[in-house]
């Protein structure tokens, strides 16, 4: 496909679709496939050991039918408030997948970001690489934005919008105004950003390439395939939920005990009755108890799905690279019909 944008030229795609790194859904299968299918693949440290890391990252590499040696064309997510705990060991997180020349590490959601860029570029220093490690970093606001831009020099913005599945910012603008805003106010010469919150078809991205964006993150799309982590019945959840049925809250942060997140950090799911009984009062230990219930049952009404606002738009499990393709044949003919719109 002719796609010729900073994002396929910095990575070496196809397609300027990147997969979201989505702490327990997006293993290297779902890198790998997203990679193998022209886009480009992220997976997520999350709450994973280093040991775990470094296993998903071998699948990875096998299903791309790669040698230990060669760089591995995949990235990896780091929630940043994991490294920055004073029982952790961060440079042996980081160094796991550095130590796999992964094309890419994006990261997020932390307060010494700057820390951990420096060690990814001393980290590509001391070892020479001939590729330095392209690093992402996620913004929700035009401030963060030229702060990532201006002094810390990094390669990738991804402009992370309120529409967004998982954890967010809840004080983040709408993607299109965030972008919008973003674009206006770098310099030239700046990085390229990703649009990235409730996109699923390629006819949105295509709006964002028009806007000026180099590619786009998605995530909720690639949860409803077979390669992701998410169970079977959280796949079923998100193909039978309408795109109103999704809230932001931390209610199911409360409820699995996951609350050392940023503060101004909630996350967007699909509503259920472990939502509704933490907003009306229940007491938290109960509600806790019938979470894991739901968790164990599979239960719609009280497990836990992460999901954007664009989730009403996708009807079917579809495999990892299917959907690339399609994304990649939906956005080309976007594009193609907004250039006959002016003659």
């Amino acid at each position: 496909m002719p796609f010729d944008t900073p994002i396929t030229r910095m990575l070496g795609v196809e397609i300027p679709i990147v997969a979201a790194p989505m702490a327990g859904a997006s293993g290297g299968l779902l890198a790998a496939r997203v990679t193998a299918g022209g886009g480009f693949g992220f997976l997520a440290a999350g709450y994973k050991s280093a040991e775990s890391l470094m296993d998903e990252l071998s699948l990875a590499r096998g299903l791309l039918h790669l040698t230990p040696s060669d760089s591995l064309p995949i990235g990896v997510g780091y929630l940043c408030w994991q490294l920055e705990k004073p029982t952790v060991k961060p440079e042996v997180f980081l160094s796991a997948a550095l130590d796999n020349h992964v094309h890419a590490i994006w990261l997020a959601f932390g307060n010494n970001l700057k820390e951990w860029i420096d060690f990814i570029r001393n980290y590509d220093a001391e070892h020479q690489r001939v590729r330095p490690t392209t690093i992402f970093v996620q913004v929700s606001s035009v401030e963060e934005a030229l702060v990532a831009s201006d002094e810390w020099k990094v390669d990738i913005l991804v402009a992370q919008g309120n529409e967004s599945g998982g954890h967010g910012y809840r004080s983040a603008p709408p993607l299109f105004t965030l972008v919008s805003s973003i674009l206006s106010v770098l310099p030239k010469g700046g990085p390229p950003v990703l649009a990235a919150g409730g996109l699923v078809t390629g006819s949105q991205v295509a709006s964002f390439l028009v806007l000026g964006a180099a590619g786009a993150v998605l995530g909720t799309r690639f949860l409803m395939t077979p390669e992701s982590l998410y169970t079977d019945a959280q796949k079923k959840a998100l193909v039978a939920a309408k795109s109103d049925m999704t809230v932001r809250t931390m209610a199911f942060d409360r409820a699995r005990g996951t609350m050392d997140w940023p503060v101004g950090v909630d996350g967007r799911g699909l509503y259920n009755d472990t939502v509704k009984d933490m907003d009306n009062g229940v007491d938290t230990e109960t509600v806790k108890e019938k979470f894991q219930a739901g968790v164990r049952d599979g239960n719609p009404d009280r497990m836990l799905v992460w999901s954007g606002m664009g989730v009403g738009l996708v009807s079917e499990i579809k495999n990892a690279e299917e959907v690339v393709y399609e994304l990649g044949d939906d956005i080309l003919q976007r594009l193609k019909a907004a250039s006959e719109l002016a003659r």
